[in-house]
């Protein structure tokens, strides 16, 4: 969801077009006159934050009707908008609170709750006003739950569910804490991996586990502590549906985009037990897993932050019944709108409110009904916007004109809550009740009936699993007892399979068949020689298949089982595959095999890295539905920031693979370079000026019109952008890729940016500065961690020059301050330039949008 970079300044790119020509680009918000805005609606801009306010990132509602918003930064207290009868701002006050840099708060129980830093660290905090004075008691800490992480990818929302129960979400930065019950509901998660990972080529959340980001459920006076689901990136908010139904809006990892392990951003249905499948690096699980649930709605690229249901607005019934979703990147709140599906749901999406920039963080609906967002995080400046329905009685007639309500799907949906009331216990009842249910058509039915089953005692079901004929249910059975059963389980569980030949099956059960011996294999152990040999047969008699998912997955068994056609197979259909996210699945996959290759087969394989720049001139290459992600934000397709080191990666994990003789027949192809051509500047420069910011700012309403492209271009290579940063698809990989700044950064924040990196940094792109037990340090970014050692890359530029360090070896290691990106970058460039440069950048690298000649 966060985006920024060790270049985290430059990153900070571009922004205000909205300045006025020859006026200074302050910090701003978008005027509400800018916005696009759902037909029928307005929007205000009612207050922008002042300097000692800060920059909001958090909202919540008191029982008078307040706004209380917390700003990002340490050293911001709290603050409480007083609203008039008629929607303005009254009065803003800072208010005593032992609690900073909130991102979840929630009145109930008559406290506000919140996921902050304060005195006892991170955690859970009850904020009660003991006195009756409308002023929290800041004497005595109520200190619920502490949590591992901050920033972030840290501690999230709190809100009171329908039980009255307070529920929390982390970022899958935060371990779960201790003390949680044993009978929780989400258990039994694992990485699950057959073949090896590769965690992010950048460094990011290398050595994080699953279960990923999380919800945790607790009592009012946070005595009792259960897991209740988990499996997210980074969701940041969730909400309760008026029928009780939770839902969230997950982020996607934009330094993937290109790779096959890419998730988009989504909104998912959020149940007891549930599992969502993120794993980090390489690992994510693809939603057709069946031990996982599916999104209800892919939403694209991404920073999701707040959400929140308009149940308590006066919008028409459709709006009332949405769920709105924010995207701080790209500026923009969706109207969700869901379709009962079953037991669960399906959804249609409408870009609700659009600006530039317009960097969402949290929403909540005001006493009147109205719709009060905020913007804000990381510095920028915030604003107070007020959203209303203004449309004529037409518009509002058709917008109250909704669905009835759907009693099959309300049927279900009771079903999987009577299924899931069995997690977390042992029920005689459980097995018999469920059972009918594996063979559900309903994949979250089959969920919740699995789940029931798998916490009773194994050998209550183990029998009936193995026996069981219905193709559907059979499978999820099995699919329980690949989870649940230990090894001495796996020849039956195996051999049961062969009721159900792949031949016979769907591509769904297919893939839940392929799925159920993957996790045999990884949580039982690698099968006997006469059973793998057998499996061997059987996968690869099935491969390749018309499916490219099935044979994801096959590729990835027979790769394991070392199975001698599957090197021949994969790379005729590399040569037939017309993505290149495809082909990299099996190119990643293929780099594990050490032998039964050919000399010719070595040579096509890494051929193919080279050959790649070639094939990357054809956007269609890629999946078209992430090329419409792309157009969906206005953005030409870029690969992400880990892209290339991914792949170079790859290519050195099959060097490694090499015999000697391999090595020395494939030297000139080894030797060619896959990566980013030397830097070379276009102009020679001498140093003009130390600039600062205030040289600058008030030149910057200039960048609007008559900028200059090739000077901008060449700036951004001359000084220095282009060697972390992509632009498209040209420059490094050390930042991220600079097109989409402008929906999320003014002029005045990339400026300040650029000039003062180390002023805002995102822990997204922090390095670490470890001190050894000897005194010696080493500072940079963590690539890689297990339990004995981590990896650390000193210098960005370079990834082969890594160090490692035995964890037996640190006496503390503690995230820098300081930015990797350097001072002094625009030093060489003249103020004419500079602005060319912001330009240049605003524009995304296009050279007829870009402000000038």
């Amino acid at each position: 969801m966060i985006r920024n970079l060790l270049i985290a300044a430059l990153l900070l790119t571009v922004g205000a077009l909205s300045a006025a020509p020859k006026v200074a680009a302050k910090k701003t918000s978008a005027p509400a006159e800018e916005l696009t805005v759902a037909p029928g609606f307005r929007a205000e801009l009612l207050h922008l934050a002042g300097k000692d306010e800060g920059s909001w990132i958090c909202m919540a509602i008191d029982p008078q009707g307040r706004l209380i918003i917390s700003p990002q930064q340490n050293e911001r207290p709290l603050l409480r908008v007083t609203l008039t009868p008629d929607g303005q701002v009254g009065k803003v006050e800072s208010i005593p609170a032992p609690v900073h840099q909130a991102m979840g708060m929630c009145y109930a129980h008559d406290s506000l709750y919140v996921n902050a830093e304060g005195p006892n660290g991170i955690g859970l905090y009850r904020l009660v006003d003991e006195n009756h004075n409308d002023q929290f008691d800041t004497n005595e800490v109520h200190f619920l739950k502490g949590f591992s992480t901050g920033g972030e990818h840290g501690y999230h929302a709190v809100v009171e569910g329908p039980d009255k129960m307070i529920y929390v979400m982390n970022g899958n930065h935060t371990k779960v804490p201790e003390g949680i019950a044993t009978n929780s509901p989400h258990r039994n998660y694992g990485e699950d991996l057959l073949l090896p990972r590769q965690w992010d080529a950048n460094g990011h959340a290398v050595g994080i586990l699953a279960p990923g980001g999380y919800v945790l459920r607790t009592d009012p006076e946070g005595k009792n502590w259960e897991l209740m689901l988990a499996g997210f990136r980074n969701s940041y908010d969730f909400d309760f549906s008026p029928e009780g139904e939770m839902f969230t809006f997950d982020s996607d990892m934009e330094w993937d985009w290109g790779l096959p392990w890419y998730r988009p951003t989504r909104i998912l249905h959020c149940v007891t037990g549930g599992e969502y499948g993120w794993r980090s690096g390489s690992s994510n699980e693809p939603e057709y897993y069946a031990d996982t649930l599916p999104p209800v709605v892919n939403i694209g690229l991404g920073s999701p932050t707040g959400v929140k249901f308009g149940t308590k607005s006066k919008f028409p019934k459709k709006y009332q019944q949405a769920l709105f979703a924010m995207d701080w990147a790209y500026g923009r709140i969706f109207a969700i709108h869901l379709k009962p599906d079953g037991a669960s749901y399906s959804a249609d999406t409408e870009v609700f409110i659009k600006g530039k920039p317009l960097n969402v963080t949290d929403l909540e609906f005001g006493k009147d009904g109205a719709m009060y967002f905020i913007t804000g995080g990381r510095g920028t400046q915030s604003g107070l916007y007020r959203v209303t329905f203004v449309g004529d009685s037409e518009q509002k007639r058709a917008l109250n004109q909704v669905a009835k309500a759907d009693k099959a799907a309300l049927t279900a949906r009771e079903l999987r809550h009577k299924l899931e009331s069995f997690h977390g216990k042992i029920d005689p009842q459980a097995v018999d009740f469920a059972w009918p249910h594996l063979n559900s058509a309903d994949r979250f039915i089959r969920h919740a009936a699995r789940l029931a089953i798998e916490w009773q005692p194994v050998a209550t079901w183990q029998d009936r699993a193995l026996a069981e004929t219905n193709t559907q249910g059979g499978l999820t059975a099995l699919l329980a007892l690949a989870r649940c059963g230990d090894r001495s389980t796996q020849r039956d569980l195996l051999l049961a399979l062969k009721k159900f030949p792949v031949a016979s099956l769907t591509e769904a059960l297919q893939l839940e068949k392929l799925r159920v011996v993957e996790l045999s294999f990884v949580r039982q152990g690698r099968p006997e020689a006469d059973l793998a040999k057998l499996a061997t047969e059987k996968l690869n008699a099935a491969y390749p298949s018309t499916s490219a998912s099935v044979n994801h997955e096959l590729v990835q068994l027979l790769v394991y089982l070392e199975a001698p056609e599957v090197i021949a197979k994969s790379l005729e259909l590399i040569a037939k595959t017309p993505t290149l996210d495809e082909q990299a699945h099996y190119i990643f996959q293929l780099r594990n095999l050490k032998s039964g290759w050919t000399i010719e087969q070595r040579r096509k394989y890494f051929a193919w890295f080279t050959q790649l720049r070639k094939q990357e001139n054809g956007v269609a290459k890629h999946p078209a539905n992430l090329l419409q992600w792309f157009k969906d934000v206005d953005r030409d397709y870029a690969d992400g920031a880990s892209y290339p080191k991914y792949l170079a990666n790859i290519r050195k994990d099959a060097i490694a693979t090499l015999a000697p003789q391999e090595q020395a027949a494939l030297k000139p192809l080894l030797e060619e370079n896959i990566g980013t051509p030397p830097w070379k500047p276009v102009h020679e420069r001498k140093f003009v000026k130390a600039w600062t910011v205030v040289d600058l700012e008030k030149r910057l309403g200039e960048v609007k019109a008559g900028r200059d492209f090739n000077s901008g271009k060449a700036a951004f290579n001359d000084a220095l952008c282009i060697v972390c940063h992509r632009m498209g698809n040209e420059g490094g990989a050390v930042g991220p890729e600079l097109a989409g700044a402008a929906s999320k950064y003014s002029l005045h924040d990339i400026l300040e940016s650029m000039i003062e990196p180390s002023k805002v940094v995102s822990d997204q792109f922090v390095t670490y500065d470890i001190v050894k037990k000897d005194g010696e340090s080493v500072s940079g970014r963590i690539t890689d961690e297990n339990a004995e050692r981590i990896v650390v890359m000193p210098n960005p530029m370079s990834a082969e020059a890594l160090e490692e360090v035995r964890l037996a070896d640190i006496a503390r290691r503690t995230p820098s301050k300081i930015s990797p990106m350097p001072t002094g970058l625009l030093n060489n460039l003249t103020a004419e330039e500079i602005l060319d440069l912001l330009a240049y950048i605003q524009a995304g690298g296009k050279a007829p949008a870009s402000n000038g000649k």
